[in-house]
């Protein structure tokens, strides 16, 4: 989801293995640490607010930018650069990212690209990897060779990956919003339940929710206190909510 840099070129990933390595000895390091268009998923930003502990108000308000994009159904969530000359990535130091362990999905592929999309009807993401070889970078200098597998086992991807599978395919889904006089209630909702997890808990735990949907007991306490689980949920929700799927059962 990321928009194409100045002084990139992709590389179809058509090799067994690529060579690449980064660390502070590389002279361009960090460099591509700025002027980043990084749209972040559900998951890079409960695992980055909860690294910074801040609630999702705080970090939506001081780290991100909201994007309306006319080739987007939903509006989405930027990672908003410093404001300074470079426009440096926030959490930039001399030493590296401070949040690496925590970083997002995209930041975690590099320099590997990946684009991705779900087709109604495919029980499977269609993917397709390619490198992104940046002018300035010189990590691709380096002697450490990597199979596609191997590279996003060691980078942590799979895990992001598995998480925001179904909201990828929320988000590239082609069923109608039904009426045009709802949508915008809609894309509310969407947001609320994509990027701020802790409305998305007080609009279940303090509105009629439960006295309207069937919700199991143990399910309910954990929803309570498990981010994981909420975030499950919340995309059931929006299937529900946005489309009419039967994922969410109504009292009788």
């Amino acid at each position: 989801m990321n928009s194409p840099q100045e002084g990139q070129i992709f590389k179809p990933l058509t090799a067994d293995s690529f060579h690449f390595n980064c660390h502070k000895d590389v002279p361009c390091f960090t460099e591509c640490c700025a002027k980043l268009r990084l749209i972040l998923t559900p998951y890079d930003i409960l695992r980055m607010k909860n690294r910074l502990r801040l609630s999702s108000d705080q970090f939506l308000e001081g780290y991100t930018d909201t994007v309306l994009d006319n080739h987007s159904r939903f509006p989405m969530v930027r990672l908003k650069m410093k404001g300074d000359q470079k426009e440096t990535c926030p959490f930039v130091t001399k030493q590296g990212c401070a949040i690496y362990e925590d970083r997002p999905e995209a930041c975690r592929l590099y320099p590997i690209g990946r684009a991705s999309a779900m087709v109604n009807g495919e029980s499977d993401t269609r993917q397709k990897f390619f490198v992104v070889a940046e002018s300035h970078c010189q990590g691709f200098r380096e002697k450490q060779a990597w199979t596609l597998v191997d590279w996003l086992n060691h980078e942590g991807v799979q895990e992001y990956t598995a998480m925001n599978e179904q909201w990828v395919r929320i988000f590239t889904s082609s069923k109608s919003l039904g009426p045009k006089d709802r949508i915008s209630q809609k894309h509310q909702m969407f947001f609320m339940v994509s990027y701020n997890l802790d409305k998305f808990r007080e609009f279940v735990f303090k509105s009629r929710f439960f006295d309207r949907f069937q919700v199991a007991l143990d399910l309910k306490e954990r929803l309570n206190h498990d981010d994981i689980t909420l975030m499950r949920f919340g995309f059931d929700w929006l299937k529900f909510s946005l489309f009419g799927e039967k994922t969410i059962q109504i009292k009788t």
